[in-house]
């Protein structure tokens, strides 16, 4: 198998079992920083001690000792893992997953300002109809049942957040950041802890809880190591399947309906990122041939 194939075939993984996340968020049935305590300590636990019972200690310190980039990447990592469950619990599921598309504009303009990236004329146009798009969704915001401003707000933190730590990641390439993962949630659960009150969990919601934290682990490995053998703009066009399948399985299983200012806005964004990399694989492509 070709190393593109394998990272294919790796993020295709990490997306599909992303897409469950949010109905978890909403099936459930506990206040938002509980679910992020439980959702962050399983997943940043299993990483762990799957890392140090394989592999031992030294992937950990190599994390550290890339140094503020390691930081960067993991700060934004554990961070965006508490807003998205924030974020879920005050706004519409479809407005979070397609806003959380927009993430490939937010690394373009991080990549610019911190790693002095020229922004291509493609990517102009990309961005500019990304935000159109973000405005429909937020205008429909106070016409939509469970969508509120404040959410969608917050799911812009939460795009921007993980673009910060991916592009932070992009200067130490060679490290992978798994471990960073696990060392972000615990670290995170840890300071949310006194808030979050995690014992006040009734006992028929352990098994979802403990779904929904293996289902975490599981695209979050994935799509740490797929995203090291393909482009930038292949892992977009995949990742686009999430934006595409959450709010479609939310609105199958507990009736969500998006609403039709997300479901307009929301597609400008999908096919907005769909042309932008098609393009620039098409580019890419006649300039290797």
């Amino acid at each position: 198998m070709t190393d593109q194939a394998w990272g294919l075939m790796l993020t295709v993984l990490g997306v599909l079992f992303v897409v469950p996340d949010s109905l978890f968020v909403r099936l459930i049935d506990a206040p938002a920083l509980t679910i992020a305590f439980w959702r962050l300590t399983l997943a940043g636990g299993m990483i762990g001690i799957g890392i140090l019972v394989t592999q031992g200690v030294d992937p950990f310190r190599a994390v550290l000792r890339t140094g503020r980039y390691g930081a960067i990447y993991m700060v934004g990592t554990g961070a965006s893992g508490v807003l998205f469950v924030l974020a879920i619990s005050l706004t519409s599921v479809a407005n979070v997953v397609f806003i959380l598309a927009s993430l490939p504009v937010f690394a373009t303009i991080f990549s610019r300002i911190f790693l002095g990236e020229p922004i291509s004329r493609r990517m102009v146009i990309t961005i500019t109809a990304v935000m159109f798009g973000i405005a429909i969704i937020a205008y429909g915001s106070g016409q939509t049942a469970h969508a509120s401003i404040t959410g969608d707000l917050v799911a812009v933190a939460v795009s921007a957040l993980f673009a910060a730590g991916l592009t932070a990641a992009r200067r130490a390439k060679a490290v992978s950041m798994v471990p960073g993962v696990a060392m972000a949630y615990l670290v995170v659960a840890a300071v949310i802890a006194p808030f979050a009150n995690p014992l006040n969990v009734a006992p028929e919601q352990a098994p979802l809880i403990l779904l929904h934290g293996t289902v975490i682990v599981c695209s979050s490995v994935f799509l740490a190591l797929g995203p090291r053998y393909i482009t930038s703009a292949e892992v977009g066009l995949l990742v686009l399947l999430e934006s595409v399948l959450a709010p479609l399985l939310v609105w199958g299983v507990i009736g969500e309906n998006p609403g039709q200012h997300a479901l307009v806005g929301g597609a400008i964004v999908i096919i907005a990122l769909f042309v932008s990399n098609v393009i620039f694989l098409l580019r890419r492509r006649r300039i290797r041939s």
